[in-house]
């Protein structure tokens, strides 16, 4: 049997290098590891938002269905009562809650919320006169004086024949980017921010609407209707057609069946001459009406955390009904200015409108019956927005109530 032989010397020693070199191979196979590892984590955080994006996209298209479905259903059952009522009224008439009316059942494990907001219950901005719009302004106490000039300012951009009659003159061309006024009514609540006195009035030192703004926005509707419906009208509408506080207390107790008239529940008035007979002949009534002129009807569609909103504003179909504004700018040419500011406030409001009335347009041809024929459609399309901000009119306590 062979015996192994050692070395006399003993074992081989260790460089005093080994060590260090080891560490250093440890030390850059652990940086490797903390570099992949945070590759990895990057991807995956890319990829989650990339995956989150695609889902909420895939659940938009997929509930964009069912708020289109709830549109044409809650269309149906106004129809139904504009029909047997002779006009759309108030909500008191039995609309409130169309999706039950039609006994409409959502998809499994979602929930459709309908709301309604009377865009005529406002004072159509397109048919303000200068003396209506300085008694609008001094009721927001203000002087004599600065209602005259907001009222010329506002006039100035929407009209093109507007003579001031407080000695106002525009700005416009000494602005960093000059540009002229529109002369048209306004297409988008974004404008106020470049008409003059009217910016300073309605926006804060960094630009952002204020309490002013809200009050603003909340009197005056941008359709253009003939007359305001009187079962929606707002105090702030309401004061400015002369109405007192006692008197837009009855409107407000009646059409709310509240106090005296609380066991008749709440009310609506068929004319104008019905709330005259209420309140006394008082204010300018005659600037009054009963019917809705443009109703705005806001979908949410939820699934989870999923939604999908939609929003319309419809206007019964023939003469009385609304309109919105769609003409072009006519920069008025005082300094040779051109189109600017304005113009390009108002450009997605356009196209949106725009989009609108293509929709309106494309869905009255019935494409079942042959192509030409088309389909008495009982509505007009005005405007139609997916998934944009909610109308601070909403949440405002004039709104028509809430109902789901």
């Amino acid at each position: 049997m062979q015996r192994l032989r050692t070395s006399p010397q003993g074992p081989a020693p260790v460089p005093a290098s080994a060590p260090s070199r080891r560490g250093s191979i440890l030390i850059i196979v652990l940086i490797t590891l903390l570099a992949a590892s945070l590759a990895l984590t990057l991807f995956i955080e890319k990829a989650s938002d990339d995956l989150l994006v695609e889902s909420r996209d895939i659940d938009s298209r997929r509930l964009r269905a069912e708020a289109y479905s709830s549109l044409e259903v809650t269309l149906c059952v106004l129809n139904e009562f504009r029909q047997v009522n002779g006009g759309l009224r108030s909500p008191a008439e039995g609309w409130g809650d169309p999706l039950v009316f039609a006994a409409y059942e959502p998809g499994q494990d979602r929930t459709v919320q309908v709301e309604f907001v009377d865009e005529s219950g406002k004072l159509s901005l397109p048919r303000q006169t200068p003396a209506a719009l300085v008694d609008l302004f001094k009721s927001w106490e203000l002087t004599q004086a600065d209602s005259e000039r907001l009222a010329d300012a506002l006039l100035d951009w929407c009209k093109a024949d507007h003579v001031s009659s407080s000695g106002y003159s525009n700005t416009y061309e000494e602005d960093v980017i000059p540009f002229g006024s529109p002369a048209r009514s306004l297409r988008s609540w974004s404008e106020l921010a470049s008409i003059d006195l009217l910016r300073d009035l309605l926006f804060d030192e960094e630009g952002r609407p204020n309490d002013r703004w809200r009050q603003f926005t909340d009197t005056f509707s941008l359709f253009d209707f003939s007359a305001t419906n009187v079962n929606a009208a707002r105090p702030g509408v309401l004061t400015a057609l002369g109405l007192d506080t006692l008197q837009q207390s009855q409107l407000g107790d009646y059409l709310a069946g509240r106090n005296s008239f609380a066991t008749a529940g709440p009310g609506y008035f068929r004319s104008s001459n019905d709330a005259a007979k209420l309140v006394g002949a008082a204010g300018n009534l005659s600037a009054l009406g009963a019917e809705i002129r443009a109703l705005r009807i806001i979908i949410t569609v939820r699934e989870g955390r999923s939604f999908f909103r939609l929003n319309t504003v419809v206007t019964p179909k023939g003469s009385a009904g609304a309109k919105a504004i769609t003409t072009k700018a006519k920069p008025a040419n005082r300094t040779g200015a051109t189109t600017g500011a304005g113009e390009t406030a108002a450009t997605g409001t356009a196209t949106a409108n725009a989009n609108a009335n293509a929709t309106a347009n494309s869905s009255t041809r019935n494409a079942g019956s042959g192509a030409g024929s088309t389909l008495n459609y009982p509505f007009t399309v005005l405007e139609i927005r997916e998934n944009d901000e909610i109308p601070q009119a909403v949440s405002s306590p004039e709104a028509l109530p809430t109902q789901s």
